[in-house]
């Protein structure tokens, strides 16, 4: 049954109903009745709290200066739903996504007959992914970002070359636990007997546990600061300088242009996984493809300059580690600017800690609210400021108010939720 894309996206869109499921055995049924296409793919499963998209991109676009085929299948998209499905940077067309709709779409609804249920969106997308990447359109490797912790993701009936998990923090513990032991574990679900694990989780506690499912599992680790390094060496307005060290190679000035510190760790997490695919894989990657990617790999919504005069800057800082990093980030880069903060965030997150932090470096803070089902109202986010401050129910009142005002020795930071910086994006880009 053909259909359009506008049809094929609400038809998805509608799931969201069924809201989120953890477990695998949906995804195990209409994946098995679609001939298990996840069995044909090459791929690194990535899992952490904080890094997955940035680390991600830096190991495609070494990958792709090395002219491989790369997918990727990330989560939430900034620019468009398509994006979520990608290769080499580029979202799937509209004929694509609508065709997949069509192929999925009566397996999909033969579970609904099932005593599993119904699959909800998450669980959707991501059988349209493994479909696209193991049917209509195989690539040399696949990047596969959780959409939420590990264990129980949708994503986790995948069997890789290599696992990642970048960090760990407090994020959706309503879900994957109250503290960072049991965070973690949901995370170290990934794990899989004898594929190998690189991981830049800092927190005692919470390795401990990475580290047993390791060990219990056969997977050896590769630990930043143990078996790889990175030493972080100039921060500059074009961005990061650093040196790497791994047992198969050492590179010194290094560059990425995303901004902050850890966007250093994040890289060095890439490039470890890279030289795993090297080195074990067989993948064909030289010198100039490792620096030309690291130098010329971006992420939306990442610390991302919307415009120059005046100085706005998107970052999608949604739990208290994001904003911690931006925070850093602004201290090392802007500390010589007056920063207004415009924040918006989602009723599951910790604002009150978010805020604090916000508040260390924020001459002028802006609380404000978008349409979303579990946005917070802005004078609840307020309620947690001790400082002046400003609400606003309206963000684009509040963009308005703010922009004409800016002056060359401004930075205005427009942060929180990435699904308010997506709508803030196209807003302004737009405008």
């Amino acid at each position: 049954m053909s259909m359009t894309y506008e049809e094929a996206l609400q038809w998805i869109q509608e799931r969201l109903k069924f809201g989120i499921k953890p477990g695998l055995e949906r995804m195990e049924w209409m994946l098995g009745e679609l001939g298990n296409p996840e069995r044909r793919l090459k791929s690194v499963h990535l899992a952490g709290t904080n890094g997955k998209g940035s680390t991600l991109t830096y190991m495609r676009a070494i990958l792709q200066e090395a002219e491989y085929k790369v997918g990727t299948f990330t989560s939430p998209y900034i620019e468009v739903f398509n994006e979520r499905i990608s290769i080499n940077g580029t979202p799937i067309s509209n004929e694509d996504l609508a065709e997949l709709v069509a192929a999925v779409r009566p397996v999909v609804e033969a579970l609904e007959e099932t005593d599993l249920g119904a699959a909800t969106e998450f669980e959707v997308i991501t059988v349209m992914m493994f479909y696209y990447f193991g049917i209509v359109n195989p690539c040399d490797i696949v990047l596969i970002e959780t959409g939420l912790g590990g264990r129980f993701d949708s994503t986790n009936v995948v069997y890789p070359v290599a696992t990642v998990i970048t960090t760990i923090g407090y994020d959706h513990m309503h879900i994957l636990g109250e503290t960072l032991p049991a965070i973690a574990g949901e995370k170290a679900g990934i794990i899989k007997p004898g594929i190998p694990l690189i991981t830049g989780v800092e927190q005692p506690d919470a390795y401990e546990v990475i580290q047993e499912t390791a060990a219990a599992k056969q997977a050896k680790v590769y630990k930043l600061g143990e078996q790889f390094a990175v030493e972080h060496t100039e921060s500059s307005a074009s961005g990061e300088q650093f040196h790497f060290q791994c047992p198969f190679a050492s590179y010194e000035n290094l560059c990425i242009s995303m901004r902050g510190a850890h966007q250093v760790q994040n890289a060095a997490l890439a490039l470890m996984t890279v030289f795993y695919l090297k080195t074990y894989q067989s993948f064909l990657i030289g010198e100039e493809h490792i620096r030309e990617g690291l130098r010329g790999a971006f992420w939306l919504g990442r610390f991302e300059t919307l415009s120059t005069e005046p100085l706005v800057i998107i970052d999608g800082a949604h739990n208290p580690e994001g904003v911690h990093s931006l925070v850093e980030t602004l201290r090392t880069h802007y500390s010589d600017k007056r920063i207004t903060v415009l924040f918006s965030a989602l009723g599951d997150k910790k604002a009150d800690r978010m805020i604090a932090q916000l508040e260390t470096v924020a001459d002028r803070l802006i609380f404000t609210t978008f349409d979303f089902p579990r946005a917070v109202s802005p004078r609840l986010l307020a309620a947690h400021c001790r400082k002046e401050h400003e609400v606003f129910d309206d963000w684009q009142e509040a963009l308005e108010q703010v922009l004409p005002s800016l002056t060359g020795g401004d930075a205005f930071i427009i942060t929180g939720s990435l699904y308010f910086i997506s709508e803030i994006r196209a807003y302004m880009l737009q405008t």
